[in-house]
């Protein structure tokens, strides 16, 4: 009875959110209609950050740009979910739980009562982890695809001010640059998207703002602050892709400094679990046995009373 109340609760649940989000989505998707028809008339893009929901900003900024990604995202978290609390039922149900508690409480000493809670709340344990996988991949995701635009943004900068200070405009330089880089980094695939919005006919401006909302890393969103200004105040190009590559490049050998600051820190946890243990047993071990030896000798040896 219990069981079937629960599995009508979860189906309750699962079923408000999928109206839920079904309703939040057809509210967002009425907005960028309405935002749309605002830039057919006047020819004034709202801001990115107006049209977009926190959930899809979030799974944008990480490489999902599909329209359907939030939809996917919400139905695969609450698929997780329901595998996970299929399987702490069916650990509760079957008595792995119980079997589990009747282990750990023939443990000698207090150390029994410290692992009771996590006996029986290993199941739910489970069913977190499960439900944060996709959130997991994601954010795994989105951490990779800044690594990747960090390592390839220096490079492109110093290629960009060479190109400039060559007599090359920014547009011709950016394209000289993206001939000789891979498409499928996230940086290449922005410049050029930068690049076509242009072509489009969009204000320059406004494309470096969209360049740096979709990625949102502050290198990159210093460089297009800086490249805004330029344009602005009508300033020569060359100068700032210059100056913007010695700022990132002293940046990058200030947090190599850091990192390699921190190394020793993050040494001494595996160095004292891991190492420490097996000296002491391959320094100190043969004289242990001797000592265990030779107390056994000596009360076998000892007369009785």
């Amino acid at each position: 009875m219990t069981l079937a109340i629960v599995i009508l609760v979860w189906i309750v649940a699962v079923g408000g959110l999928c109206l839920v989000g079904r309703r939040w989505l057809i509210g967002r998707r009425a907005a960028e209609r309405m935002f749309e028809s605002l830039e057919a008339e006047a020819w004034q893009e709202p801001a990115p950050e107006d049209s977009y929901g926190m959930l899809r900003r979030w799974l944008f900024r990480a490489g999902f740009t599909a329209p359907s990604a939030p939809l996917i995202f919400v139905l695969t978290t609450l698929l997780c979910a329901a595998l996970g609390l299929a399987i702490a039922l069916a650990a509760i149900i079957s008595g792995l739980v119980q079997d589990g508690v009747t282990a750990v409480s023939l443990v000698p000493g207090g150390l029994s009562d410290i692992l009771l809670p996590l006996v029986y709340l290993a199941p739910w344990f489970a069913l977190a982890i499960l439900a944060a996988i996709p959130t997991m991949i994601v954010r795994a995701t989105r951490r990779r695809r800044v690594a990747r635009v960090e390592q390839d943004l220096p490079i492109t900068l110093e290629l960009l001010a060479t190109l400039s200070e060559a007599g090359l405009g920014f547009d011709a330089a950016l394209e000289r640059v993206l001939q000789s880089q891979p498409g499928e980094r996230p940086l290449a695939q922005e410049f050029r998207n930068l690049q076509m919005e242009i072509l489009a006919g969009r204000p320059r401006i406004q494309c470096l703002r969209r360049l740096s909302w979709r990625l949102d890393v502050m290198p990159l969103s210093i460089f297009v602050s800086a490249l805004v200004q330029t344009e602005q105040v009508g300033a020569g190009v060359s100068d700032v892709l210059r100056r913007q590559a010695e700022d990132l490049r002293v940046r990058r050998r200030e947090n190599a400094l850091t990192v390699a600051a921190s190394l020793p820190v993050k040494l001494l946890f595996p160095l004292v679990v891991c190492f420490l243990p097996g000296i002491l047993v391959a320094a100190l071990g043969p004289t242990f046995y001797q000592i265990f030896q030779f107390l056994d000798n000596l009360t076998r040896t000892s007369p009785l009373p």
